[in-house]
């Protein structure tokens, strides 16, 4: 049974607090909502708590204290019925060496039960979508980092997920390639898609994110569209905004 939420509102965390055995506090009672197919961006620098916000949205971390809800579901209690409608391309790749770039599609493809004909029409397309075709048969441990982080993109969406979370997508990759990605990422969106991106490259959330939220230290500070939020602080990239709220770089902060 899911629960309700707003309208159109896809994802929605309330005072959502995170605090590990160390006694750090990686999420600092976060809000937020995300709409139903929005590309929403997290800014911020390592460690700020974007990766672990998105751990606990994916259901591999309980919160601390607070609530979040994904389709509908609580994280806290219902996780098998999130990861059933979410895909994730974590920022540690999660592939095997040993097998093809298609080879590792597929078999994520056959853990999420898509049929022989579909996962293999699927494959071809993801391949196709993220210039991968040409090495799709060489085995993993031969591709660059670049690579591997599209592989990892294609995995996440294999089972044509409802939401999407990417966690630092195009670290790694050449330009050409982040590109590439960037594309796909906006075709994603095009088909409906609700996207989490994470990222400390100010040029990809002022390119792709619908809305930015700015997080440090765990806590939300900034939160609007790449232009309102520029016009808002009198400043020609969110990096500058960046500046303006924390008093650092975005790069130095990492």
């Amino acid at each position: 049974m899911t629960i309700e939420t707003k309208e159109e509102i896809c994802i929605s965390v309330t005072d959502m607090v995170k605090i590990f055995d160390d006694n750090v506090t990686a999420v600092d009672g976060l809000n937020l909502e995300v709409k139903k197919g929005e590309l929403y961006g997290f800014l911020g620098p390592n460690g700020a708590g974007k990766t672990t916000t998105l751990n606990i949205l994916c259901g591999l971390l309980k919160p601390t204290s607070g609530v979040a809800i994904i389709g509908g579901y609580d994280v806290s209690k219902q996780a098998d019925e999130i990861k059933a409608i979410i895909g994730v391309c974590p920022q540690e790749p999660a592939t095997y060496g040993f097998l093809s770039g298609r080879k590792n599609i597929e078999f994520f493809g056959n853990l999420h039960c898509v049929p022989k004909k579909i996962l293999k029409e699927r494959t071809q397309t993801l391949l196709d979508a993220l210039n991968l075709t040409e090495d799709a048969d060489r085995t993993v441990k031969t591709y660059s980092g670049g690579m591997i982080r599209r592989i990892n993109t294609a995995i996440a969406l294999i089972s044509e997920p409802e939401i999407v979370f990417l966690d630092e997508p195009t670290v790694a990759m050449d330009p050409q390639s982040r590109r590439a990605v960037w594309a796909f990422i906006d075709e994603l969106r095009e088909k409906g898609k609700t996207i989490i991106l994470t990222t400390h490259y100010i040029e990809e959330a002022e390119a792709l994110c619908d809305r930015v939220g700015i997080i440090d230290q765990g806590k939300l500070i900034e939160l609007g569209t790449p232009k309102g939020l520029k016009k808002k602080y009198d400043a020609k990239t969110l990096e500058d905004v960046f500046i303006q709220i924390t008093g650092r770089r975005l790069q130095e902060a990492i």
